[in-house]
């Protein structure tokens, strides 16, 4: 009998511990995942609200409405084709092609699952239609139109993909964020949907590409922050050098003599880098990257996957791969036996935009967020964003010195295509090098002195320098549309 009672305390407290764990899982699932819960199209929840609710407007940081619902509950965007075509990767179509869009992933306002029991019953026992929450948005419509305009007329950019990301960084407010290419979400045609190119991927939240030399700007951050050099240390830097018993070479085999750090900046230089990753080594290099958003995962009101960073531990197995890494090329066999992180760096647009932030501000990462404000249909606020410090990524004095040596690149280096005349401009270029084709980068800041904006941009398979010269004209309207220029 003893023995029975024994062994049913033994499974009480088993079960007693199941539900405990699973009652913390579950908290931890809705608080991680909840949106993606709420807005999944299998969400019975979901279907039933869309058909009895509707739903909230969205409406732009200049108080643009750019979608609502007409009296056939059917959601309609902004009335000029491009100006809604912008906006369609932030926002999303009504077929849900784009499940990773505001109207998806805040259907928790939208479709009133936040309204108060209230202003149900009040609903209810009026006979009315329950009517959701508006929500506000940072981004701007008006610069997200522009920034599709500038690629659509650039003859060697049609049909190129893309991302584009604008930022506050005193505030972390995303001011635009577009993928290319883009599409009309009030007329999805067979082309459409059939294309290759798949224009429903948002190419600046959800995917991640090797950052190319713009990564450098963490390296050189990382070596000044923790005294491996400075700014006016020399290295050699020949076109092509032989670092772990492998290659490394400077973008068309440029032999550019002796270097100092600054000036390998603004050439680009990838053998420098290369030595100066061998010699900071794997921990501050990794620990660096980390300090500036790689390896974590961003708290964002849309999805967006963790950049990537190796271990310390696979890099120092290979001083080659961690060479190319500190130039911002992941080079690492992910099929080696033994090895447990992914080649790197590799970063979403996103996670570049923050990398230029912390340079502006001090080393200061703010909080990214897109969502301003909630309001019920009686204009009542039921949520206020506040901008919040997120990450210290290097000290105030070291941000300063990255900046001044980024001013470089521009007047002096890889970079004067980003030149803006009257404002000086400080920003770093990449090419991320592929087998079929090259991916170009650029990630800047305007004015360099004193910068109200930072820009990340990636264009696939582009030419050398393509990014940095649309930068220049994303940044150039970016404080245009601000009134800052």
């Amino acid at each position: 009998m003893k023995q029975l009672k024994l062994r049913f305390r033994v499974l009480a407290f088993v079960v007693i511990g199941l539900l405990a764990l699973a009652g913390v899982y579950g908290v931890y699932s809705v608080s991680t995942y909840g949106s993606r819960w709420i807005s999944s199209t299998r969400n019975t929840r979901y279907r039933s609200a869309k058909s009895s609710v509707i739903p909230g407007d969205i409406i732009d940081r200049r108080g643009v409405v750019v979608a609502t619902t007409d009296e056939n509950g059917e959601r309609i965007y902004q009335s000029n084709i491009l100006s809604r075509s912008s906006m369609v990767h932030l926002l999303g179509d009504d077929e849900g092609n784009i499940a990773n869009g505001v109207d998806s992933f805040q259907a928790n306002y939208l479709l009133g699952f936040e309204t108060s029991l209230t202003e149900r019953v009040t609903a209810f026992f009026n006979g009315e239609t329950r009517r959701g929450d508006n929500v506000t948005i940072t981004a701007d419509s008006r610069l997200c139109t522009e920034i599709v305009n500038i690629f659509r007329n650039t003859s060697n950019l049609k049909g190129k993909c893309g991302a584009v990301v604008v930022m506050n960084y005193k505030t972390g407010e995303v001011l635009a964020l577009v993928s290319l290419p883009v599409y009309d979400p009030q007329n999805i045609t067979d082309q459409v949907r059939n294309s290759s190119q798949h224009p429903f991927w948002n190419r600046a939240l959800q995917g991640t590409l090797p950052p190319g030399s713009t990564f450098k700007i963490v390296t050189l951050a990382t070596a000044l922050e923790d005294d491996v050099a400075d700014e006016d240390t020399v290295f050699s830097s020949p076109g092509t050098m032989e670092i772990g018993n492998a290659t490394v070479s400077n973008f068309n085999k440029a032999n550019y003599g002796s270097l100092t750090l600054a000036q390998a900046t603004e050439l680009s230089s990838n053998t420098v880098f290369g030595q100066l990753g061998v010699e900071m080594g794997a921990d501050k290099l990794v620990a660096g990257a980390e300090s500036f958003g790689f390896n974590k995962e961003i708290d964002f009101p849309l999805y967006t996957p963790e950049s990537l960073m190796p271990s310390a531990e696979d890099l120092q197995k290979s001083p080659w791969e961690l060479a190319w890494a500190a130039a911002g090329e992941p080079v690492g066999d992910t099929t080696r036996p033994g090895r447990e992180s992914p080649a790197g760096p590799q970063a979403t647009v996103l996670e570049m935009a923050m990398v230029g932030t912390a340079i502006a501000n001090d080393g200061v990462i703010m909080q990214p967020y897109l969502v301003d404000s909630v309001n019920n249909a009686n204009g009542e606020r039921s949520f206020s964003a506040s901008p919040t410090k997120l990450m210290q990524a290097v000290s105030k004095t070291t941000a300063g010195r990255v900046r001044d040596v980024l001013l470089g690149v521009v007047q002096n280096g890889t970079g004067t295509a980003a030149a803006i005349p009257g404002i000086d401009v400080a920003g770093k270029t990449g090419t991320a090098e592929k087998e079929n084709g090259n991916d170009s980068w650029f990630v800047g800041m305007a004015p360099a002195e004193d910068p109200r904006v930072v820009v990340a941009i990636v264009i696939e398979d582009g030419e050398e320098g393509v990014g940095t010269a649309k930068a220049q004209n994303v940044l150039k309207t970016a404080l245009e549309v601000q009134g800052l220029l």
